[in-house]
């Protein structure tokens, strides 16, 4: 048996990956799908002190205090970021790094530095409420970044998609452990609709060549669950 712990990205929450769990837990493995501060469920907790390295430090804490060793610590999207610090910062209690059409960001990048034209995109429709300035709020037609296009599948998760935060976006990454960091095994899962963007020959030689793609939008997790779940149990026998 393997712990699987699934870090959303901009926007979302832990619900994002309802049926992803679903799938890997009937296979007899221990999924964690925690919500970074601020969002989702726990978007009450929104506050001027929600930024990145809160957001690693939420995942930090549950490998701490859940005891968990040897995970496959996957991040969607913005949570690349974190699950990149999390390694950094927790280095002996993580087995597997996978990227899911994430963010890789090396020393000292922000995720404004990786993807600056659709972070001005984002910020462009942002507000500031309680002198906290937000961006990918719902209601702005977020669809055509996520490339979620079934009409159930918006339905399902329009209502729990949250603002987020600008300051995760454009606080940059300082690694402390990057040598160790680095020597973690990761996997790449990308869809094809980022594809082009990416600097495929860098990842494979990240990841041994593992380079995986899945033929559909961002959020690869709410439009091919299963497909997303099979790659990553494909990872347990490693």
């Amino acid at each position: 048996m393997r712990t699987y712990v699934l870090v959303h990205g901009g926007g979302h929450g832990g619900w994002c990956y309802q049926r992803v769990a679903r799938l890997i837990r009937s296979h007899g493995h221990e999924v964690y799908t925690p919500t970074l501060t601020g969002l989702g469920e726990r978007a009450h907790l929104l506050s001027h002190a929600v930024d990145l390295d809160l957001h690693i430090t939420d995942i930090v804490r549950v490998l701490e205090f859940e005891d968990l060793r040897d995970v496959i610590l996957v991040g969607h999207s913005y949570g690349g970021m974190v699950i990149t610090g999390v390694a950094d910062r927790a280095t002996e209690r993580v087995g597997h790094l996978v990227y899911l059409d994430a963010a890789t960001p090396a020393n000292g990048q922000s995720l404004v530095d990786i993807a600056g034209s659709l972070m001005a995109a984002a910020r462009a429709d942002g507000r500031i409420v309680d002198g906290i300035e937000l961006v990918l709020y719902p209601g702005k037609d977020p669809m055509h970044f996520y490339g979620v296009k079934d009409p159930e599948q918006i339905a399902w998760m329009e209502p729990k998609l949250t603002p987020h935060p600008w300051k995760c976006f454009e606080q940059k990454l300082w690694l402390r452990n990057e040598a160790a960091l680095r020597r973690i095994p990761q996997t790449h899962i990308v869809c094809s609709s980022t594809l082009p963007s990416r600097n495929v020959a860098a990842l494979k030689a990240a990841s041994d060549g593992r380079v995986w793609e899945i033929d559909t939008g961002h959020d690869l997790m709410i439009t091919e669950p299963r497909a997303v779940a099979e790659m990553l149990l494909r990872l347990a026998s490693l």
